[in-house]
């Protein structure tokens, strides 16, 4: 897998304008905080042909894919390679580490509520309302929050989210997809 440094990048940005910078976090993520020359692909919808056919993307030139910390990046690369478009590099680190190496953002003048965070409210909630219902209502609500947690199990061992996937298409994280 092909990666390459934040510090490497702004160097590219610097001396090759308009190279292809695709973040591919939410819409609400990308309107909070971005890189100012990247632009937004989700993950959740990411079609590599379709950038290609439209002009967006261009074959023979690497595509730079980043995320917030690396992970959905590294996984827009396989969606690449899978379809038979080579030459994608992931920006080790992400907009993190963008942020981190204080090189320039573009900022949303409102805070969004992060995916991440997002799911931690979810989730949270979710097990609280077992708990609560397991107490008052019925004691088998407990198996509610048994499953979240087993969710949230799997997700740390898989890095898949099916929470994490069903707010990213919900209706205040921007376009659905």
């Amino acid at each position: 897998m092909s990666k390459i440094t934040v510090n490497e990048l702004a160097d590219l940005i610097k001396t090759q304008p308009g190279l292809s910078l695709l973040d591919v976090r939410t819409p609400a993520e990308y309107g909070q905080v971005h890189v100012a020359e990247a632009r937004n692909e989700p993950l959740t919808g990411l079609t590599p042909k379709a950038l290609y056919a439209n002009g967006v993307l261009t074959k023979g030139r690497p595509v730079y894919l980043i995320c917030q910390t690396g992970g959905r990046a590294t996984k827009a690369l396989e969606k690449f390679e899978r379809e038979g478009y080579h030459g994608g590099i992931v920006v080790e680190g992400g907009t993190q580490a963008w942020m981190d190496a204080g090189l320039p953002v573009s900022r949303a003048p409102v805070k969004i509520i992060s995916l991440e965070r997002q799911i931690r409210i979810a989730a949270g909630s979710l097990v609280l309302t077992g708990v609560i219902l397991s107490l008052f209502v019925k004691p088998a609500f407990i198996a509610l929050s048994g499953f979240v947690g087993a969710g949230l199990i799997f997700a740390g061992i898989t890095d898949w989210c099916g929470l994490g996937l069903l707010l990213a298409r919900a209706p205040w994280n921007g376009k659905n997809v």
